[in-house]
């Protein structure tokens, strides 16, 4: 019998560096207090002009906005409600990001998953999950791109994979396709953009806590992943965000087409 793995314990959070300094970012999914929240607080730390995020929810959304300004300022944070299945509302969180002066780093944080059995899995059910995690990846690459080489900004984009993606889970067949589909965007991408001086990688998170996933999983199964990652614990949702932030700064200027595993679970 495998004895259980030692917890190892999180890091001291990292202090700022300035990786982001005068640049606007857009974030999606991220109201709440998940991988997305993470971000939009990172990015201010470091040191964003602004940083405008969206969800679906209005209310979590107002409440994020509402704090971080108290924190940060008013006029570095922007809102606003985007479904990404919805090229209207795409383009207008775009327009947001153009009034405090358009995308520098785009971080494509939207997704959704589900657990069911292929012989169950409904139409519905499949093309859901493909529809936000893939093609609503698709569809906020393909509209910050076009913005990005239209204005000549050597901007960057980062999208939220995981590492699924790479490996077979049990009732995981819709998300796990989707996020495979993510990652062979991201290099693809990364080529038809890189002529425009824009790069495009992604992060490949396994299992990062917060109090919604809490919430959906049980104890069991929380325990189950948490003794499959090398230090016998999830990541922090900052610990996450602190890859993005990565690959978004000037750090990571020669990467492209790349997607880091931010997780000792490789293909």
């Amino acid at each position: 019998m495998t004895s259980a793995r030692p917890v190892q314990p999180t890091p001291a959070y990292v202090p700022p560096h300035g990786l982001l300094a005068d640049r606007t970012v857009v974030v999606t999914a991220a109201a709440g207090a998940g991988i997305g929240a993470a971000v939009v607080r990172r990015a201010l730390e470091e040191g964003a002009r602004a940083v405008v995020f969206s969800d679906t929810h209005e209310r979590r959304l107002a409440e994020a906005e509402e704090a971080l300004a108290a924190e940060f300022g008013a006029d570095r944070v922007r809102q606003t409600v985007c479904d990404v299945t919805d090229e209207a509302q795409v383009q207008r969180l775009l327009d947001l990001a153009d009034e405090v002066g358009g995308v520098d780093v785009m971080i494509n944080n939207a997704g959704l998953g589900g657990t069911a059995s292929v012989l169950e899995m409904t139409d519905e059910q499949w093309s859901r999950v493909l529809d936000i995690t893939l093609t609503g990846t698709f569809r906020c690459v393909r509209a910050v791109g076009r913005r990005m080489a239209e204005a000549g900004t050597r901007g960057v984009i980062v999208n939220n994979a995981s590492v699924i993606g790479w490996r077979a889970q049990e009732g995981q067949a819709h998300y796990a396709a989707a996020k495979a589909g993510v990652m062979a965007l991201t290099r693809c991408a990364a080529l038809d953009l890189a002529p425009h001086g824009i790069r495009v990688n992604a992060v490949s998170p396994s299992l990062a806590m917060h109090p919604f996933l809490a919430k959906v999983t049980s104890d069991e199964l929380l325990h189950e992943l948490t003794q499959r990652e090398a230090f016998g614990r999830a990541a922090e949702p900052w610990e996450i965000a602190n890859v993005m932030v990565f690959l978004a700064s000037d750090y990571a200027s020669y990467l492209t087409g790349e997607v880091v595993s931010a997780s000792s679970q490789h293909a």
